[in-house]
């Protein structure tokens, strides 16, 4: 694994580089999940921050970086039964979702599968194209992200853009692929 060299790459400034076409944009990235399934992991990981010592998030994170005329705004909302009501507060303007799953915890599958599916029934989300990634690939014990597709019925979305991408939060490993799609699909809705 090469992640270490690379790893300047993943970071906002480079997604904030690839959505330049339009400048002077907002893009407002909403990034739910249950609870330890590793966003924000991932969100430290994208803001080059250490991930050493992460605890579980009672309200939200929020980073915003700001670069080249673009304001990339990325919510990480606690995942934790009690939080997830308050989700909805933060569906107005969404241009992306991201979706984290904890791949290796296949207990909580059905869990994880029923609130992807009312987000996607939301009215303010309709049409958000979502990213889901599937997180914790460096587990042994973790499901493919084809499985997870399947299991979940990913397949029948036909309202949004969407892609599963199998990712570690930890390594790294997956995170720039699925945030080059994410660049990708909010330039494409903006045409």
């Amino acid at each position: 694994r090469i992640c270490s060299a690379s790893r300047g790459e993943l970071g906002l400034l480079s997604i904030l580089r690839k959505l330049k076409s339009t400048p002077d944009q907002e893009v407002r990235i909403l990034l739910l999940g249950l609870d330890n399934g590793g966003k924000t992991t991932l969100l430290k990981q994208l803001a080059s921050e250490d991930i050493s010592h992460i605890t579980p998030t009672q309200g939200f994170n929020i980073k915003s970086v700001q670069s080249q005329g673009f304001k990339l705004n990325v919510w990480d909302i606690g995942g934790q039964r009690k939080i997830r009501p308050y989700w909805r507060n933060y569906f107005e303007n969404t241009d992306v979702l991201i979706y984290v799953i904890d791949s290796a915890d296949r207990k909580r599958f059905e869990e994880t599968g029923q609130e992807l599916a009312e987000l996607l029934d939301e009215e303010k989300l309709s049409g958000v194209p979502v990213l889901i990634f599937a997180n914790k690939q460096d587990l042994l014990t973790a499901a493919p992200a084809s499985e997870i597709a399947e299991g979940l019925n990913l397949h029948t979305i036909r309202d949004r853009m969407w892609q599963i991408q199998s990712c570690s939060a930890l390594t790294g490993e997956g995170i720039q692929e699925g945030m080059n799609w994410v660049c990708k699909s909010v330039n494409s809705k903006k045409k």
